[in-house]
């Protein structure tokens, strides 16, 4: 079976709720790092007041029994603190004898899904679209990346995220081991291994939030350990790039992806584009160089993945755009939900957890399983059989 998962739940309503299907039994769960990774995603440099008033952990109530899934279907939930502020204007039951109507939201907002959304489900609330479209939801995706991120874990696959750029201030590339750039990536605001551009980072999105605007930027996630050959080049929809970029840009407020060199390869000979092949028996097959960010043909190398997603600033400004009012289809300034200056640290987060979810079910598709114990015996043969080639 394949690995997939659903998400539930609005941004202000009582909870998110995510069910996993897929995962083998006998996987052992760190419930404290699946915290630990939510508490990730809130953090960073630029982050609005929504991220004091929520302390995100998830709750499983399914599919797991005294630390160790059994193969059924995943169950869990994070819960909204912000609820309680809610509960008249996101209550599931009719609610009347209120002036719950005069919060009608009726004014779309220019880059988010509101008008959009409006128009294809025929909402006169608006409400309806953002409460869904909202990037909250990204904390139910996290979870459940978490999870399969510690799936992963379990077979030696380390994955590690950072930030690039934030609005053309640059960090320069890290050239850290994996496990010391998630260290020194963790100890900063921003996200950087670079301590001068992290500086220019903090200033500038300080500027920004003072100027009422926003500002996204680019991150990068890295994923070490992978066998040769996840994902496969006989289909177009089998390619496991391809998989990942549409992961990728379906995080809110992401506009686009790139593997290893990118769009640079666009401005590059062939001859210092490809990467040369190497054989010695202590290594067996392996690239010279990883400018193919550890793919060839739709499938892993062997080689670290390397991909790359660009975030576009967070459409909710407090100096709002002119927008038209849906009712009266007159112009007006736009509405203002709270927001942040610049979510691009968190975004990383996001990034890495969306990332190992499709590496994770390609893992699975390759040596699945029933069991652990199959799947490790299932690699371990696979293995030698590279080995042997």
């Amino acid at each position: 079976m394949s690995l997939r998962y659903l998400t539930a739940g609005e941004t202000h309503g009582p909870q998110l709720t995510a069910i996993i299907e897929g995962l083998p039994s006998n996987l052992e769960l760190d419930f404290e790092e699946i915290n630990f990774q939510l508490q990730r995603r809130q953090k960073g440099h630029g982050r609005g007041r929504r991220m004091q008033i929520e302390t995100d952990t998830a709750t499983i109530v399914g599919g797991v029994r005294h630390g160790r899934t059994t193969g059924a279907p995943v169950a869990l939930f994070v819960e909204n603190k912000d609820w309680k502020h809610w509960t008249t204007v996101m209550n599931i039951e009719p609610v009347e004898g209120s002036d719950e109507t005069k919060r009608r939201v009726h004014r779309p907002r220019p880059g988010h899904a509101d008008l959009n959304g409006g128009l294809k489900y025929n909402l006169k609330d608006l409400r309806n679209v953002l409460e869904r479209s909202s990037a909250r939801e990204t904390a139910a995706r996290v979870a459940v990346g978490a999870i399969a991120r510690q799936l992963l874990a379990r077979f030696g696959i380390k994955v590690a995220g950072h930030v690039v750029s934030i609005c053309g201030v640059e960090a320069a590339a890290p050239n850290l081991p994996i496990d010391e750039l998630i260290r020194v990536t963790e100890e900063s605001p921003v996200r950087v291994a670079d301590k001068a551009a992290e500086q220019k980072m903090i200033e500038l999105i300080d500027k920004t939030k003072e100027d009422g605007d926003s500002i996204g930027g680019i991150v990068e996630c890295i994923v070490e350990g992978l066998p040769v050959g996840l994902g496969s080049h006989v289909q177009w929809d089998r390619k496991l790039e391809g998989r990942i970029a549409q992961a990728v840009v379906s995080i809110n407020a992401f506009k686009g992806v790139e593997f290893g060199l990118g769009f640079e390869a666009g401005r590059r000979p062939g001859s210092q584009v490809h990467d040369p092949i190497l054989y010695n028996e202590q290594q067996g097959f392996h690239r010279a160089s990883n400018n193919a960010g550890g793919f060839e043909g739709g499938m892993t190398t062997g080689e670290p993945l390397v991909v790359r997603g660009v975030m576009k600033p967070i459409p909710t400004l407090y100096k709002p755009l002119p927008s038209v009012d849906i009712d009266t289809k007159e112009p007006f300034t736009a509405q203002v939900e709270r927001s942040d200056a610049c979510a691009v640290p968190a975004a990383s987060v996001v990034l890495e957890h969306a990332v190992a979810w499709e590496v994770a079910k390609a893992f699975l598709e390759k040596f699945g399983g029933d069991s652990i114990e199959e799947i490790q015996a299932n690699l371990d043969n696979y293995l030698k059989q590279v080995a042997a080639y």
